[in-house]
């Protein structure tokens, strides 16, 4: 026979949160319209310290501040992207400029092309016919 339980009402846990992930924004709003919703409420008190009014003022501030310093730092890097991928666009560019001059100065079949990532044309392959394979009807 099993054991007796003395306590059948025991507490049960909050499962446990996963603060690696980004809420909703569906989720912060309900949030922000509860708080908006506690501040009607005129004698609102609690013994819980995370849950006092002020409490929740200061962490909802917190989050506005963060959430603008955020948003700052995604235009920097968002700026910062644009002008790596700019200044990506124009290397590459000055390269394709250096290569024509090469080719031009030095000829497509010189050793100068071949060192700037241009195969000589005395190295490639000459296309050869296939042979036709004959259907048998």
């Amino acid at each position: 026979m099993g054991t007796l339980n003395m306590y059948p009402y025991t507490e049960t846990l909050m499962p446990t949160q996963d603060t690696t992930r980004r809420l909703s924004r569906q989720t912060i709003t309900q949030d922000t319209t509860s708080l908006h919703g506690l501040q009607t409420i005129i004698n609102y008190t609690t013994t819980r310290a995370d849950a006092t009014e002020e409490k929740l003022q200061v962490a909802y501030q917190k989050m506005l501040t963060l959430q603008q310093v955020e948003n700052e730092k995604l235009a920097l890097y968002r700026a910062a992207t644009d002008a790596a991928r700019l200044a990506e666009w124009e290397f590459h560019n000055a390269v394709l400029a250096m290569k024509e001059v090469v080719r031009g100065q030095y000829g497509s079949d010189s050793d100068q092309a071949q060192a700037v990532g241009f195969k000589k044309k005395s190295d490639r392959k000459r296309p050869s016919r296939k042979k036709s394979v004959a259907m048998a009807s």
